[in-house]
């Protein structure tokens, strides 16, 4: 499954529910979890840590749908095609 098929999964079952509750609580649910994958990070717990970035993906997901965005081939063309990391500044 691509991330196409995910979210198109993840409309189809809480697109409904994520209009009414609108943008602004979706995106105070994504702060939220952003929050918990931190907290694990900062703990090293690593199978939180896979919980939280579920969790974290979910709402991008949610968040995309809800303003009619596809966005896999952006995020291949951005991050793949382009690879910015040579724009980083990564002193050590």
């Amino acid at each position: 499954m691509d991330v196409s098929d995910l979210q198109r999964k993840i409309a189809e079952k809480y697109l409904e529910v994520d209009k009414k509750s609108g943008e602004l609580f979706l995106l105070a649910v994504l702060f939220e979890e952003v929050g918990e994958l931190a907290e694990a990070v900062r703990k090293n717990d690593v199978e939180a840590i896979e919980e939280e970035l579920c969790d974290v993906m979910f709402m991008v997901l949610s968040i995309a749908n809800y303003y009619g965005l596809m966005f896999e081939r952006r995020l291949y063309e951005k991050y793949i095609e382009d690879d910015p990391s040579s724009r980083w500044d990564l002193r050590q």
